[in-house]
Parts: structure tokens; sequence; C-alpha cells
């Protein structure tokens, strides 16, 4: 039998929270096969088995768990990976079979009937259980008999009473939660939410964030793509796209102005010679920040593929917590969204972040006649503890320069 537990997460991750869970008890797995995904304070990720065989989860969704944790087993009956094909028959074998002879947690009652089976504990009426939980259990509308309780004497817990609705929602199709008819309803927040939360609130507490603007002719980079672009995909294989030329404006603009760069610690000023820059990508999680390493030494190419390669991860789930650590600047578009202009707000421990918004055709002033131009506001949101304002405009008017007149990125001048 092999012990399902949570691997080792990355830098200063210790725990996480069983989200979903991709089999159920009884399921046939394969190695390598995702079994469950794990939510962090920093990322979603999916979870791999290491063996193949049978099924059994220990701890279901909902659960907080740590780091090395037995959160399931498989039991190698012969259903491995060479065996594949013959899952669906094996599935369909323990409908009629009973189990293989090792303890199992008892059936679950109909409210919850999809639940994961969890180990086998005692069952009370709520009545037994606190007011809080007595509460919760009007809200959700589960039968608290049927749900095997984790508490001190066997009583119900708030996590119980969550796993057992949780589970009764996904055995009706994944509905939306019922509210009290007064078209309201309630969801609890997830763990990735609920973090990012925290850190925007300790961002506006703990720095002192202003933002400066200045907009940009993006006129010459879009005829540059559009001259170039069919012949750098046959080259590197891969789009040029836009935001691995913003990438090298604001790499050179950080280079030229590194304080932007740098970030506070305790009554200390640590300046950082290479730019890790962060990406802000939205997923349907919530947003995430994947890191570009060592950004200032890649090509456009190198930067356009990196960028793409973990947009894509962070949006599959498929991020480590790794590619979102160590950040020094951060850049973040809102303009696919069809935000024209916006503050960002840092993130921690930065001292800042540029915002991209919205390139729209408007009326500008060109050698005193009214020209139509493909126009882009930009916002910079900087740590003022950090960042005078002389530096803040100063960084954001090298971005515009060099966007605005693109070969100025390949003479770095």
């Amino acid at each position: 039998m092999t012990d399902v537990r949570v691997p080792l997460l990355g830098e200063s991750i210790t725990s996480g929270v069983i989200a979903r869970w991709h089999k159920r008890t009884g399921d046939v797995v394969r190695a390598e096969e995702p079994l469950f995904e794990l939510e962090t304070d920093k990322a979603a990720m999916e979870i791999a088995a290491d063996a193949s065989g049978t099924l059994e989860i220990v701890a279901p969704e909902g659960t907080t768990v740590e780091v090395g944790a037995v959160v399931g087993r498989i039991e190698e009956n012969g259903a491995t990976a060479g065996h594949a094909a013959a899952a669906p028959a094996a599935r369909a074998e323990r409908a009629d079979t009973p189990a293989p002879p090792r303890e199992r947690t008892p059936p679950v009652a109909p409210a919850v009937a999809s639940a994961p089976a969890a180990p086998a504990s005692p069952t009370r009426p709520v009545g037994d259980s606190g007011p809080a939980v007595r509460k919760l259990v009007a809200e959700r509308e589960v039968d608290p008999s049927a749900i095997p309780a984790t508490g001190r004497d066997g009583r119900l817990t708030k996590s119980d009473v969550l796993a057992a609705a949780s589970a009764a929602r996904r055995g009706a199709g994944d509905a939306p939660e019922r509210g009290t008819g007064d078209g309201t309803r309630r969801v609890p927040m997830s763990q990735l939410r609920r973090v990012i939360a925290a850190r925007l609130v300790e961002a506006q507490r703990t720095a002192a964030i202003l933002t400066t603007f200045n907009e940009i002719d993006m006129t010459e980079v879009m005829a540059l793509r559009r001259r170039h672009r069919e012949r750098f995909q046959q080259r590197h294989g891969v789009d040029l796209g836009l935001m691995s030329l913003v990438g090298r404006a604001t790499i050179q603009a950080l280079q030229a102005q590194p304080i932007v760069n740098a970030r506070i610690e305790g009554t200390d000023i640590v300046y950082t010679d290479a730019v890790h820059l962060g990406i802000a990508v939205s997923t349907p999680r919530g947003l995430v920040v994947p890191v570009v390493r060592n950004a200032h030494g890649m090509s456009i190419a190198d930067l356009e593929r990196t960028i793409a390669d973990l947009a894509a991860r962070a949006r599959d789930g498929h991020i480590a917590p790794d590619d979102l650590a160590g950040g020094t600047f951060t850049i973040t578009n809102g303009g696919v969204f069809g935000s024209l202009l916006s503050t960002p707000i840092l993130n921690p421990p930065q001292a800042g972040i540029l915002g991209m918004h919205k390139i729209e055709d408007r009326p500008v002033a060109r050698d005193g006649q009214v020209v139509i131009r493909p126009m882009m506001y930009v916002a910079l949101s900087y740590d003022h503890r950090l960042v005078d304002g002389e530096q803040a405009v100063t960084f954001l008017v090298r971005v515009k320069e060099q966007l605005e007149d693109p070969g100025r990125m390949v003479l770095d001048v």
C-alpha cells in the first residue's frame, strides 16, 4: 500500500487546502495521473499519484493539511498502469464485489452521497455540537447524522459540515449554493482569494502608495509588430506579443532607475541587480503573479516564450509555488479586459507595479496638427517611502520613450 502525502510545496509553504479530488474512494488510479487539487496561499496545483491501484481517500475536500500529511492511500491490487484498459471493468466489478479486507468508512446517507469516504468516525446529532455548528448545519441544509464527526468526543466541527455541504453540491451537479429565497447566497472564500484579500489590505496598510500616470503613443511599436511578426514567429517559434516588448522597455527603465527595483527590509534598502519580473495573470481561481526570473538577461523571444508558458500553466492550475516567489517588480495589464485607466496596488514587498491599459484611437497633437493615434495610458504605483516622485516619473518616461521609439530598446539608449 502506498500513502498519498502532501508533497513539499516550495519556499515558506507549510500547508494547503484540498480543493478537489479528481477521483473517489474505490476508483482505480494510475501512476502520474492527476489525483487531487491542492490550494495554498500562493497557488492552486494538481498533485499526481505516485503509484497505481485502488484509491482510498483519507482527507476530504475542504480539509487543511500540512506538508507530509497522509491524505489518501493507494492499494496495489493489480490495476496498474499496464492494466489501465481494464479500469472500467474493475470499477464495475467493485460495484458487485466486497471491498478489500480493510476497514472502510460506513456508507454515507443520500444527502451527502457523493462525499469522498473518510476514516471511520462516530456521528452525533447536531444538538451535541456548539451553536456555530448548529447554525452552519441549518444554513447548508445537510443531515448532521450522516456526517462523519472528527471533533472531540465525536462532535461535529465546522470543517465537517463544510466538507459535507461541498460534497452535496457536487452530487447535485455543482449547482449554486441556495440562499434563503431573497436572491442572496453565501459561498465560502477560497484559500487563494482569502490570501489575495489579506495581501492587498497589507499593502494598503504598510506602504505609502502613490500613483503617477502617462500616456504612450503605440504607433511605432504596433507597426514594428506588423512588419516583423510573421518572420519573428518563423524564426523563434513564438508570436511577437505586446507584453514582451513592454517587458523589455520596463527592464531597461528599471536598470536606469534601480530604486524602483529595490525593496525595504526593516530599516534597510535592498537593491537587486537582477530583474525578476512578475506578470499578473487572471485565472478562474483568482489573480496570481508568476515570475520571469532573470528577465534582464533574456532576449525578446525568450521573454515572450517564458511569459506565455507561465501564463498558460497559471490558468491551467499547473503553476508551482516557486514560480510565484521572488519577484522584484510587477506588470499588470487591465487593458485586455477593456480598462482605460486604473491605479494598481503594490505586490509586497515590491516597491513598484506598472499598469497597462486599453489601446484606443484618440486625437492628439503632432507638429501643430490634430491626428488620430493608438494611445495607451500607463500607471506606475510605487512605495513613496522608498521611491521619490522624480524617480517614479523618470522611470515611467523611460518606458514611454522606449515604446514610442522601439529602436532605443535595441540600442539600449
